[in-house]
This record gives structure tokens, C-alpha cells and sequence, in this order.
């Protein structure tokens, strides 16, 4: 659980210095693009290509491709179809998502994380919703796209890991997983990228650098990695952690409009729904002993 909260606070960062400095400036598929080439240089060092079989690197290489790869493209397509608030208040099923794609993959049905991802569900809606406008129906439907695609490579994460060793290092492997999303960024830049919207000053390229190097690449290795050591109630609940995270660090540095109200409130909830996860998940391994 350490390694999610840790990487929530630091996304939470991530989010505001996107909107402030890159969004609308810096095309979004160079930003992705590099983000990727980035964490990959972060992992190559490390790589040791012989600890996967062939089988396991196309794995761990496919789920970078859509973890991050397909998320982004979808993510970014959506907001030429919805405001902004309406990308926020579509993201938070997430967790509907990972409690289903974890029973599903792992053969199992367990009703009780559909529950209190719901409340999570609730909780970051209390926070985030502010009405919408007509004509959302597709840019729905890509929000929802990039959410599967997110939770998919969680889940598949998990699925992976329990497959490896325990005593595997997973630093000297996850290279694969950023070069599954490069083979994905790469393409999508050189199709869809506008270079003439490149960073112009030394506070974008930084944001970006900080962006590929910390938030990508130690972010994502250490929330995959924490993702394999916590239930799937509590996974989906961090998902939707990020949104008040979001909101308080927006709010401190950038002073930016929040309903203080409803952020409390929603927090609360999302909390609380944690708080139930963790007792029934305590419950049912002291009944089982």
C-alpha cells in the first residue's frame, strides 16, 4: 500500500504541472512519446533480458503497450470530444473495471470489491461531477477506452507476477514494459504528432523531463509493483485516490477553484470505502485461519 499512496502523491503533482505548462502548448503525442523514451532510459540499464522467456517478455511488453501506449492515445482523443470536467468525471469507473478484469483473470467473483470500488465510484463523483453537456455519448465511450486499457495492464500486471518468481527482480526486467509502450507512442507520434508544437522553453522541457523520468518511469514500475502486493478492492480504490490528490495539490501551490465541501466529502467516502475494504479483507483472513 506504500508503494500506491507514495505514487499517488506524486501524480497528484504530475497532473497540475501538465495542465499548467504542457497542456495546449506541447503536442500531446511528443509529450507521450518522450515520457516513454524517458522511463525506458530509466530501466535499460538494469535490463537483463535473460530472467524472462520469450513468452514473458511479448507479455510484459504487450501490457506496456496498452497500459500506457493506448491509454494515452485514447486519453488525449477524448478531450477534443468532452470539457474537461467531463474527462475527470468519466475516469472514475476505473475501479469497476479492475475489480471484474481481476476476477475475471484470476477465476474468481468476488462481490464484496465490487461494492466498495463503487464507493469509490461515488466518493470521486461527489468530488468531480458538474453536469454535462449533450453529445457526450462517444467521448464517453474513449474515456471508458482508456480506463479498460489502464486497468488491463494492472490487472494483467498482477497476473504476470504471479507467475514469476518471487526472488525475480523486477527492476531488471520492467524495461520491456516502457518498450511495449514506446512501440505504441512512436508510431502515434509520427501519425498523429504536430512538430511544430514542440516545448519552446527550458520549464517545459523540464516538466517533461521530470514528467518521463519520475512520474513514468519510477511511477508507473513502483504502482505496478504495489499493485501485486495489495487486494483488488484496494487496487480499484487508489485509482480513484488520485482525483482528491489531485484537487488538494492544485488547489495549495495553484490557488485553482475547488469546492472544499464536496472534495471533503468525496474524500471521506473514498476513504471510508478503503477503511471497509481493508476490515473485510482482515475479517476473512482470521475467519480462514
Amino acid at each position: 500500500m506504500g508503494y500506491l499512496v507514495g505514487v499517488t502523491v506524486l501524480w497528484a503533482f504530475s497532473f497540475s504541472l501538465i495542465g499548467v505548462y504542457l497542456a495546449g502548448q506541447v503536442d500531446s503525442y511528443f509529450a507521450v512519446a518522450l515520457r516513454v523514451a524517458l522511463a525506458a532510459l530509466v530501466f535499460l540499464p538494469f535490463l537483463r533480458p535473460g530472467l524472462l522467456r520469450g513468452r514473458q517478455r511479448l507479455v510484459l511488453m504487450g501490457l506496456g503497450a496498452v497500459q500506457l501506449g493506448l491509454m494515452y492515445i485514447f486519453f488525449y482523443q477524448s478531450f477534443l470530444l468532452l470539457s474537461v470536467p467531463e474527462v475527470l468525471l468519466f475516469t472514475i469507473f476505473t475501479p469497476l473495471y479492475i475489480t471484474l478484469l481481476d476476477d475475471a483473470l484470476f477465476g474468481r467473483f468476488t462481490p464484496f470489491y465490487l461494492l466498495t470500488a463503487a464507493l469509490a465510484v461515488v466518493g470521486a463523483g461527489v468530488i468531480r461531477y458538474d453536469g454535462l453537456d449533450g453529445g457526450f455519448l462517444l467521448g464517453f465511450l474513449v474515456v471508458q477506452g482508456a480506463n479498460l486499457c489502464f486497468a488491463l495492464g494492472q490487472v494483467g500486471y498482477r497476473r504476470l507476477s504471479d507467475e514469476l518468481p518471487a526472488s525475480l527482480p523486477r527492476h531488471s526486467v520492467f524495461a520491456w514494459f516502457y518498450l511495449g509502450a514506446l512501440a505504441v507512442a512512436l508510431p502515434a507520434f509520427a501519425l498523429l504528432g504536430n512538430a511544430s508544437a514542440l516545448p519552446t522553453t527550458g520549464v517545459q522541457w523540464g516538466v517533461l523531463l521530470w514528467l518521463g523520468l519520475v512520474a513514468s518511469g519510477v511511477g508507473y514500475f513502483l504502482w505496478n509493483l504495489g499493485a501485486t502486493r495489495v487486494d483488488a478492492g484496494a487496487l480499484a480504490i487508489m485509482n480513484n485516490a488520485l482525483i482528491p490528490g489531485g484537487l488538494l495539490v492544485n488547489l495549495v501551490i495553484w490557488n485553482r477553484d475547488a469546492d472544499l465541501g464536496r472534495l471533503a466529502l468525496g474524500g471521506a467516502i473514498i476513504a471510508g470505502s478503503l477503511w471497509l475494504n481493508e476490515w473485510w479483507v482482515k475479517r476473512r483472513a482470521a475467519v480462514a485461519a
